[in-house]
């Protein structure tokens, strides 16, 4: 299968792939502090915007909640 980035013709950014930081920190129901913390230790996954914001990858998100079913409710990331 070609990589997407092989014709950019073709390539379509995923919708909904990333949010930001304090979209993060909603859904999670955290401080943006508290985000940029588990950004830090490696335990959220990022991407920095053509113009150089920070987003969070919503795979990330969901694979930290899966990791902590005690803290957080699935329902905020289904």
């Amino acid at each position: 299968m070609p990589s997407p980035m092989a014709n950019t013709d073709t390539f379509r950014p995923q919708v909904g792939r990333s949010v930001s930081i304090d979209q993060a920190a909603q859904l999670l129901g955290v401080s943006r502090r508290t985000i940029y913390n588990r950004i830090k230790d490696g335990r959220l996954a990022t991407l920095r915007t053509r113009v150089g914001s920070q987003r969070v990858l919503v795979a990330s998100l969901q694979q930290f909640v899966l990791e902590q079913p005690s803290h957080f409710s699935e329902r905020a990331l289904l």
